[in-house]
């Protein structure tokens, strides 16, 4: 595990370094059609209240149900977090007041949760990767949610999200900076998006974190930790983490120390602020859920399960370095979203041709990726299509386009030509290099003769050549071979 920081990641103080400690609750919203312990609808955007049974309103006498494919989901994860699956698990109430909580509690899980220790592999960057313990995946309800803006007197009350169901995903105190914390968010939702059991819509509410922060000298044992609830963007944890590191560090070196509590970040002030102070768990009173028996399944359910995961993340990388020989910093890019690994992959095989991995994975994380941001669109789900970049890097492979001449045919099938074939569009629009040596020697030759002052130059600095490559494409409409270009010239100038 991540015991110690690198010297680099340490944060210079006023009275020296230190060292911040990371840990994180992982609230993520379970993709199912219906809530944890009820029949109501889990879709998002619908009318306040319009998604609440009797069971989420805390209606006397109703009682739970458990929805089996919560379960199976957790189980999911838990097996794409390599963690323990606990075969026997309970359902605890964990007792707390708040208008958006119509029970009086909420059921969760405490000391006997359905997912064990597991463990979570981050690339920081493409040099260093790191190991994330996980502490426990717990299954619970939701609460509903208070709106504070609608009316100048009262808050109002929408009980739609309440009784979804939502796995916390604990993570062990192994995390040295921000960037391995928003590394971290990074890779868990990718996993679970890949084993579809969370669409990690933070923007949507689908995808919260708790990021607990706490500062020491380097060796010294774990310091005071402050909890920062609910952060709803990967770059405002990053934020929250340095903000709350220096609010700490500043308290110490001034001879305060610190107080354990819940805190809130404001992104707009650039600020943590004291929420309330921090709850133990004895305070919300834990005891087994009496209307729910404990939950049990069999080894051959979560072996079912096993069977049923798609190529995770970490093999699917592994995979894209071994067949295709990839860098692993490529195979990283591209696996990072499931569909763009897909693309990938329909691109390199398409037609079932060979044609160079690299080159495709190029095409994919540069050109392609740099349109798609422009859009405001995933890869996969542009205009532009595998078929279309396997033709590309085809045409670039037999020589009949040059790289550049690749780039203004992307530029058309872009603004032009959607559908049209790569092929099709260079024959139909003369755009094939020159690689006729007669036709390019001329254009040299009409270079050289007039600028007699350049080539003695260029004989003097053989760096000077690129002048003449440029001016040779110019002539020949960029569509000259540019490595036939760079030969004729060096042999006719004696380079």
């Amino acid at each position: 595990m991540n015991t110690h920081a690198k010297p680099s990641k340490l944060i210079k103080g006023a009275t020296g370094d230190w060292e911040v400690v990371i840990g994180m609750e992982i609230h993520a919203q379970v993709t199912s059609r219906s809530k944890l312990f009820s029949g109501a609808s889990t879709a998002f955007g619908e009318e306040p209240n319009a998604n609440v049974s009797l069971v989420d309103a805390a209606m006397p006498g109703m009682l739970p149900v458990i929805n089996e494919e919560c379960v199976a989901q957790a189980v999911r994860t838990g097996l794409g977090l390599e963690a323990q699956i606990n075969l026997r698990s309970v359902f605890d109430r964990k007792n707390y007041f708040y208008p958006d909580l119509p029970q009086g509690y909420q059921i969760s899980q405490y000391k006997s949760p359905i997912v064990g220790e597991g463990i979570v592999i981050v690339d920081v960057s493409p040099t260093e990767q790191i190991e994330v313990g996980i502490e426990r995946l717990h299954l619970e309800q939701d609460a509903g949610k208070s709106l504070h803006d609608q009316s100048a007197t009262e808050s109002l009350v929408d009980l739609n999200r309440s009784g979804v169901a939502l796995m916390e995903i604990v993570s062990k105190p192994d995390m040295r900076s921000s960037d391995e914390a928003r590394a971290y968010v990074t890779k868990l939702r990718t996993i679970l998006r890949y084993i579809g059991s969370c669409d990690g819509n933070m923007e949507q509410g689908s995808l919260r974190a708790d990021v607990n922060v706490s500062v020491r000298r380097p060796g010294e044992p774990l310091g005071t930790r402050c909890e920062i609830k609910n952060v709803n963007s990967i770059r405002f944890i990053a934020q929250a983490i340095e903000v709350e590191a220096r609010r700490q560090i500043g308290i110490i070196e001034d001879g305060g120390k610190i107080d354990q509590e819940t805190r809130l970040f404001d992104p707009a002030r650039g600020e943590t602020r004291s929420m309330r102070s921090k709850e133990e768990a004895h305070d919300y009173r834990y005891f087994p859920d009496p209307d729910l028996l404990p939950l049990e399944f069999d080894q051959a359910y979560v072996d079912r399960l096993k069977e049923g995961l798609p190529e995770l993340p970490d093999a699917k990388k592994a995979r894209f370095i071994s067949d295709y020989g990839l860098p692993s910093y490529d195979a990283g890019v591209l696996v990072a979203d499931k569909e763009t690994a897909d693309y990938f992959e329909s691109a390199v095989k398409f037609g079932g041709a060979k044609r160079d991995p690299k080159l495709v994975a190029n095409w994919i994380s540069g050109d392609v990726a740099a349109f798609a941001n422009s859009v405001g669109s995933p890869i996969a789900q542009t205009h532009i299509k595998p078929a279309q970049i396997a033709g590309i890097v085809d045409l670039i492979a037999d020589r009949t386009i040059s790289g550049k001449i690749a780039k203004d045919l992307l530029a058309i099938i872009i603004a032009e030509e959607k559908d049209g074939d790569p092929r099709a569009i260079v024959e139909a629009r003369g755009m094939k290099q020159v690689t006729d040596t007669g036709a390019i020697e001329s254009a040299v030759d009409a270079i050289i003769k007039a600028n007699p002052d350049k080539v003695a130059q260029a004989q003097a600095k053989p760096s000077m050549l690129g002048w003449f490559v440029g001016q040779v494409m110019k002539e020949t409409g960029g569509k000259a071979n540019p490595q036939a270009v760079n030969d004729l010239l060096k042999s006719k100038l004696g380079i």
